[in-house]
């Protein structure tokens, strides 16, 4: 059967039981949690001074050139404190310090410095290049319904109010 003659899988309707969906599920599940589990611990090994927390602000406050620490901490569904434990070491650290908001001076705003811009890149494109060595055997096909997958699952309408734009805008920078 040719590509053509396929049925797209993507919106095919498939012959299940509530027992099958039950099993994707719990595959979903355990798959999920080993992607967390392996992000968390290759983080360390792409750079000692980065948790996955730390990049993943660090990440964002690139995105967004600079955020309050209350936003992040929105943002990410974290509690204030881890928040403001991450804040404290990065900026001991030297990878973010704070700035008056010039709109309000009462106001603090989280920027990258030169060195976090540098770090950051460095770490980001190990972890690029870990995605590409992994996914290197991968049809052009899979990795295009993948990347759909992932958008799809990550749009879920329960996300903070401004995820959708912020995807989007990432979908711009990195096609």
């Amino acid at each position: 059967m040719t590509a053509a003659e396929r049925p797209d899988e993507t919106t095919a309707v498939l012959d299940t039981t509530p027992a099958d969906a039950d099993a994707a599920v719990e595959t979903i599940h355990r798959e999920m949690t080993a992607f967390a589990r392996r992000a968390r611990a290759s983080a360390g090994r792409m750079h000692p001074q980065l948790s996955l927390v730390s990049y993943t602000l660090l990440g964002h406050l690139e995105e967004r050139d600079g955020r309050r620490a209350t936003d992040l901490a929105a943002h990410y569904a974290l509690d204030k404190s881890t928040v403001s434990r991450q804040v404290s070491a990065l900026q001991r650290a030297g990878l973010i310090e704070r700035r008056v908001d010039p709109e309000d001076h009462r106001v603090q705003v989280l920027h990258l410095t030169e060195a976090g811009r540098h770090i950051l890149g460095q770490v980001t494109e190990s972890r690029r290049a870990a995605f590409r060595e992994r996914l290197a055997g991968w049809p052009e096909e899979d990795l295009l319904r993948f990347a759909a997958y992932l958008e799809r699952y990550n749009a879920w309408p329960g996300g903070a109010p401004d995820e959708e734009r912020e995807r989007s805008a990432l979908r711009d920078t990195y096609r």
